[in-house]
């Protein structure tokens, strides 16, 4: 029998395709933490802006306007560091000072059970010079990637000041790189972007307060002392996925340690109910509503963000989730088994894109770009009085065929 000879042809065209995408992927690894950078500053731009908006309207000029905003929330940020640092620094200082009566404390709860007396032997023999030795390491270890984070933060957050105010030719610069048939679905998808990390932030704000009022109440009825610092300092923690359950409650026990070993423990089981409370069912009620996602992906996208770039992907996951959903039904991409976007939705995007064309051409890509913002504008308002929902225009699809 012959044997059969099977020739693989390489491509000019493929080769060129498989040479980009692995300098694509090498691209971002090398680069991925200024990607991540430019889309915190894209998201302050998006928590931002409606407030520049407001202002806007209301006679003041953008550039006032964004300067108002900054201000405010740079002193925002400065007042709750100033109400929460020192009272914290305080915390572990007497935490420290007082450290062999808590332990004694806790050793003599434990001893009373007898699933706790193993546990007491331990607890005793820990001692404040080991706990020092291990902070000191600790704060080495890393000291440098927290001076990192802090340095990357201030960068998006004058990276986001510099594109609110260069939003015209920025935007002008981004249309350019787009063809002019592609500039009506952009407008859309960018405001619609704007809106989702609005409702992200706005579901995060309401998440930190719940956060912060039930820590303050628990810890004003057990009489512990500093209980608005520290309440603050849970609401601010509850931002971080995973590690801010640890940051809430650990501050809040070893203060109610001072009010006995008893009220301590049950402080902490108390606000470890809630936060399991709140990963369970008030972050996918708040976020499923605000971001439009379902509770089953909000728990998915938490999970796969988290592992693939730790809190900080835990804490992008869900806009990005939403983003990318949005951006598959505006650009009407069908799924399997969705419907496709139904004749009534699909004329009026022709609709607008022929008034697009009329009004754009023969402008540069500054002024179209402004032209396809304001038609898009004007369906976001029309949407909004008919279903009173400025997103529902992209969202259709998916909800016509749930």
């Amino acid at each position: 029998m012959a044997s059969r000879v099977v020739r693989v042809e390489l491509t000019v065209r493929t080769a060129l395709i498989g040479l980009g995408t692995a300098a694509a992927v090498w691209l971002f690894l090398q680069l991925w933490q200024i990607l991540l950078v430019m889309i915190v500053a894209l998201m302050l731009v998006g928590m931002l802006n409606p407030f520049v908006d407001r202002l806007e309207r209301r006679g003041w000029k953008r550039t006032s306007g964004i300067m108002l905003v900054f201000a405010g929330l740079f002193l925002l940020t400065a007042g709750c560091g100033a109400l929460t640092l020192p009272s914290l620094v305080m915390q572990v200082a007497d935490v420290l000072q007082n450290f062999p009566k808590s332990q004694e404390k806790v050793a003599h709860a434990l001893e009373g059970s007898p699933i706790g007396s193993q546990l007491a032997q331990s607890v005793r023999a820990v001692h404040a010079g080991d706990l020092t030795a291990r902070a000191q390491h600790f704060g080495l270890l890393y000291g440098p990637k927290v001076a990192e984070i802090v340095a990357y933060t201030a960068t998006a957050f004058f990276l986001a000041l510099y594109l609110m105010i260069d939003r015209d030719r920025m935007r002008g610069a981004l249309f350019a790189l787009v063809p002019r048939d592609y500039h009506l679905r952009m407008s859309r998808v960018l405001m619609n972007l704007e809106m989702i990390v609005g409702g992200y932030m706005r579901g995060q704000v309401i998440t930190s307060l719940l956060m912060a009022v039930f820590t303050f109440a628990v810890l004003a009825i057990a009489g512990v002392p500093n209980a608005l610092a520290l309440a603050l300092f849970a609401g601010i923690a509850d931002v971080l996925p995973y590690i801010g359950a640890l940051l809430a409650c650990g501050p809040a026990f070893f203060a109610a340690l001072q009010q006995g070993t008893t009220v301590a423990i049950v402080v902490l089981f108390v606000l470890g109910a809630y936060q399991e409370l709140e990963s369970r069912l008030i972050v996918p009620r708040i976020y499923g509503t605000v971001l439009r996602l379902p509770a089953a992906w909000i728990m998915i996208a938490l999970l796969v963000g988290g592992k693939l770039l730790g809190i900080l992907g835990a804490l992008l996951a869900l806009p990005i989730a939403a983003g990318i959903r949005m951006i598959i039904m505006e650009l009407r991409v069908e799924l399997p088994g969705e419907e496709t976007a139904p004749e009534s939705l699909r004329a009026k995007d022709a609709r607008a894109e022929a008034e697009f064309a009329e009004r754009a051409a023969g402008h540069p890509a500054v002024e179209a770009a402004a032209i396809a913002t304001e038609i898009a504008e004007v369906r976001r308002d029309d949407d909004a009085k008919r279903t009173g929902d400025p997103l529902e225009s992209a969202t259709e699809p998916l909800t016509s065929g749930s």
